[in-house]
């Protein structure tokens, strides 16, 4: 069989980093996974998003019953990758692009053995989600050779299991005034002044807990509005994502008794909280962030695992250890043979 270049994890973690893939222009790193699989002996499938964007989903076995699965869409900007005192910088190291690596790697051993895996790349996952619509869409029509009965799912969880992540939703506020000349803004009503004000009672609103999730939390993303510094401002709006603990309709309530009557509100995308499978011998953790895991709902029972830190993802200094790297690849093998054996049994491993 040909086996194309490169074999090693970090080359490929740098080789998937290489290609920029914001969010919305993910085809040209599709391809090159799309070509990096068939050369290894991969089946692949591609999904189609919107123009120009596809999923990929790879087998080599008819029905596989566990599916590793990460997004390769990036945050902007694109940041090359460089190796350095025993880490890998650049943008996609930890999120998502080093997952995805050590994801392939695991995958090639796990085949070895005979074990019914696939794997499962997405786009759009850091805005709209629709890489994992698409995807949960073309399982649940049977377009592509999925049998997915467990979905292991990647995200920088510092090489732990979650037990759950938060949900997310986004509201843009907006407020309307009246046009007027600064001088005189008795004549006038100020938008960007009603809506600082509005803001400000933020942090006073109780918002739901959880037990295991721990407290609903609210940012304010940005702020905009105004003409000039000398017209008294017409409008004026902020857009807001709010990480959730529980059911999005109890939050959508709160913030809607808050707005009355002094904001139009517009509500965006949302993802539900999720409470996700454990497995003994791996150290747990909860995710406050979203992932695609609440979309894919038909691949079976979720679990989230991921080298490297959230903390770094989407910052310009974003890494992952190459240690936690490789470590990564043996945590992935280890997690597909522990949820194995009530599926089918596998053999034993032969390095």
């Amino acid at each position: 069989m040909h086996m194309s270049t490169p074999t090693d994890l970090i080359e490929l973690t740098a080789a998937l980093m290489s290609i920029d893939s914001t969010s919305g222009s993910e085809g040209a790193v599709i391809a090159w996974v799309d070509r990096y699989l068939t050369d290894r002996g991969w089946r692949t499938w591609r999904i189609p998003v919107s123009t120009g964007r596809d999923d990929l989903f790879a087998t080599v076995v008819d029905n596989p019953t566990v599916t590793l699965s990460t997004h390769l869409d990036t945050v902007p900007p694109f940041i090359a990758p460089r190796v350095d005192g025993g880490k890998i910088h650049g943008r996609g190291a930890c999120d998502a692009k080093g997952i995805a690596a050590a994801m392939i790697c695991a995958a090639e051993r796990l085949r070895a053995t005979g074990a019914p895996v696939a794997l499962l790349f997405v786009v759009g996952e850091e805005v709209t989600h629709d890489g994992a619509h698409a995807a949960n869409d073309a399982f649940a029509a049977k377009r592509i050779p999925a049998t997915s009965r467990v979905m292991i799912d990647g995200e920088p969880t510092e090489s732990t299991l979650a037990v759950g992540t938060k949900g997310a939703i986004r509201v843009t506020v907006r407020t309307a005034g009246q046009a007027a000349h600064s001088a005189y803004p008795e004549l006038g009503r100020s938008a960007t002044r009603d809506l600082v004000y509005l803001l400000a009672e933020l942090d006073a609103i109780e918002m739901p807990r959880d037990a295991v999730l721990g407290a609903t939390t609210v940012n304010i993303g940005s702020l905009s509005g105004g003409v000039a510094d000398n017209v008294v401002a017409p409008w004026a709006e902020s857009r807001i994502m709010i990480r959730l603990v529980t059911p999005a309709d109890e939050v959508r309530r709160i913030v809607e008794r808050w707005a009355a009557g002094r904001a139009a509100l517009e509500w965006g995308p949302m993802v539900p909280p999720i409470k996700l499978g454990v497995v003994d011998g791996f150290t747990t953790s909860v995710a406050a962030f979203a992932t695609d895991i609440p979309v894919l709902s038909a691949w079976g029972t979720p679990f989230l695992f991921g080298p490297g830190s959230i903390h770094v993802a989407h910052r310009d200094d974003e890494f992952v250890s190459i240690e936690e790297l490789h470590a990564a690849v043996e945590s992935y093998e280890r997690l597909v043979r522990a949820v194995m054996p009530a599926i089918m049994p596998l053999p034993a491993h032969q390095p």
